[in-house]
């Protein structure tokens, strides 16, 4: 309590997975850190999720069993078993039956629907024997997306469930939980008049993401960007109309990651440890993930990494579009992912045709995906779509700078490096065309060979970007305190007015005209240029021109008279690279 006497907000949070009990995606990562980030702020923080056999197998002597009871869905009465697990200030809730959840995935069932009917209905249900009465519940995707309902269904008849509010977050509006109309009353329990008034219908089936949106209080999206792209049809999947009639609720709060999960200076999976002080560290892991792909060990060429999934959405098909004019520049590539047939049998063949320069993995590994984020020099993302994506701020974290298409979390993230005023984390393009990719890849090579001290500023900034949750955990307190009529209720200490601004994500702030002048080494880096008095647009339109160019051309770029002869020596090993290859090419045409 304060000292007001005002009491926390209490809080459970409704998801169908969680780091570290179980993972598929995304939503793991972050129902396993945004709970305990609401609870540091000052919020009684539960989270409920099912007992898949995976949870019980592996902490199964850490659970506490504290009582059982029936659940009613629609004919059936079923067995419901509560556990309980205590961490981070977090008391996690498990949901256990066998008949539905002791199986050895999480999804991907024909009878999924039923499965996370009941585990909707039996967090509803189950309420009564948890440790407090929630304010909010905050539920998760189409597997939670039923208790909003429920809460309005049961309502009537119980005045307790009217003043439970619900937030229901939006991951990735694609799945959306889609169901034949026959199926409302005897799959779900439900009168037919949610069917028949469309709160449930979306052409011609029952949709529960649909019926959540409108029943919620609260609709969040992943980011802010994500939450604006989903009132258009391109982004939103056919629920575009929904989105719109829900603006007045709907806000885009940004992901984060685990910062301490996620350190250079800490992480066990890689080689050697580093921080943005000392980067020595980071050299090491770069000749490790040389030796562990089997690319040629060359300390000083640039290594561009992709760590996804091989899916469409992605933007693979841009890599595949201009395969070849990437490999043309001094840059070795490499890959790690699984998805879709034809990008694997893609990717396999593109490693036979640059042996040395080229390497992938198909799969997912842990430890060789920690050891891309450590090793790698670029990361791309060209995302058709990307609700907020965890990547590209992972790969931040370890100085490997992004270079990304300007959608959803992606654009909130990752701002374009502005050489006139050396700002930005990193390399964007807005179009979903290959060639604009391919001329910020130039732009980031060009830069990591030509001016190495500004591409060492750009990597520091990357690193030094707070993608901590404890910014997205404020965000929804406020979206709790809104929807509840409740203050926030401050952990001791807190400062009322501390903010984390946009510089925190490494947005560059505007500098003002009385502003300190730029730094020496950018000053002595650009005065060569001679703009005229208001540099800003010249200087970056020659920058960007006269980087573009050395790339294409391989001769030297403009340097500091300190430079000359590393740059000699770099321009000279990259046109003997480029030679073999333009070689090797003709003879794979012929």
């Amino acid at each position: 309590m304060s000292e007001k006497g005002e009491t926390a907000m209490k809080i459970l949070y409704a998801t169908s997975e969680a780091v570290p009990f179980c993972k598929t995606g995304g939503l793991a990562d972050v129902s396993g850190s945004l709970p305990a980030a609401i609870a540091a702020e000052g919020a009684q923080m539960a989270v409920v999720l099912p007992l898949y056999r995976r949870i019980r197998d592996q902490f199964g002597s850490q659970l506490e069993y504290l009582c059982y009871d029936y659940v009613n869905l629609a004919w059936r009465r079923s067995y419901c078993g509560l556990f309980r697990l205590v961490r981070d200030k977090v008391t996690y809730y498990f949901l256990d039956n066998e008949q539905y959840f002791n199986r050895g995935n999480l999804y991907g069932y024909m009878d999924d629907g039923e499965r996370f009917g009941f585990f909707s209905r039996a967090v509803v249900r189950m309420l009564p024997h948890m440790a407090f009465w929630p304010d909010v519940i905050h539920c998760n995707d189409w597997q939670s997306a039923l208790i909003p309902i429920y809460l309005k269904d049961d309502g009537v008849r119980e005045e307790r469930y009217r003043a439970v509010r619900t937030v229901m977050t939006i991951h990735n509006i694609e799945y959306q939980g889609r169901f034949g109309p026959e199926v409302t009353g005897d799959l779900f329990g439900l009168d037919s008049g949610w069917v028949n008034d469309g709160t449930i219908m979306m052409d011609g089936d029952v949709n529960l993401l649909k019926g959540a949106i409108l029943c919620a209080d609260a609709v969040t999206a992943v980011s802010p960007s994500y939450a604006e792209e989903l009132k258009y049809a391109y982004f939103a999947h056919g629920m575009e109309s929904v989105m719109r009639r829900c603006a007045y609720k709907l806000s885009g709060v940004l992901n984060g990651i685990d910062m301490k999960r996620y350190d250079p200076a800490a992480d066990p999976l890689i080689a050697k440890n580093y921080t943005a002080a000392d980067l020595s560290g980071k050299a090491a892991d770069k000749a490790e993930l040389q030796r562990l792909m089997g690319l040629r060990e060359e300390p000083d060429t640039p290594i561009l990494a992709v760590v996804s999934r091989l899916v469409a959405h992605k933007g693979l098909d841009l890599i595949r579009e201009v395969f070849h004019d990437i490999m043309e520049l001094p840059v070795q590539l490499v890959v790690l992912g699984q998805g879709d047939e034809k990008f694997e049998e893609f990717f396999s063949w593109a490693q036979g045709q640059y042996p040395g320069r080229m390497a992938v993995r198909l799969g997912y590994d842990e430890a060789l995906a920690m050891n891309i984020y450590a090793g790698a020099d670029l990361f791309l993302m060209p995302s058709r779509s990307e609700p907020c994506g965890l990547s590209q701020m992972i790969a931040m974290r370890y100085g490997t700078v992004p270079i990304v298409r300007e959608t959803g979390g992606l654009k909130d993230t990752v701002h374009p490096y502005e050489a006139w005023r050396d700002a930005g984390n990193g390399f964007t393009f807005a179009a979903y065309n290959s060639g604009d990719m391919l001329f910020v890849i130039r732009q980031a090579v060009g830069l990591y060979w030509d001016y190495p001290d500004h591409f060492h500023r750009l990597r520091l900034r990357c690193m030094e970007g707070d993608f901590s949750w404890r910014r997205s955990a404020g965000e929804y307190l406020r979206i709790y305190s809104g929807i509840t009529g409740k203050p926030r209720v401050k952990p001791a200490g807190e400062d009322p007015e501390s903010r984390i601004g946009e510089e925190a994500l490494g947005k560059p702030a505007v500098q003002e005209e009385s502003a300190q002048p730029a730094e020496p080494a950018l000053q002595e880096g650009t005065a060569q240029l001679a703009e005229p008095a208001h540099p800003e647009k010249p200087l970056a339109a020659a920058l960007v021109e006269r980087v573009t160019e050395q790339v294409r051309t391989e001769k030297p770029a403009l340097k500091a008279p300190e430079d000359t002869k590393p740059a000699e020596k770099k321009t000279a090993k990259r046109k003997g690279s480029a030679d073999k290859k333009e070689t090797s090419a003709d003879k794979a045409d012929k």
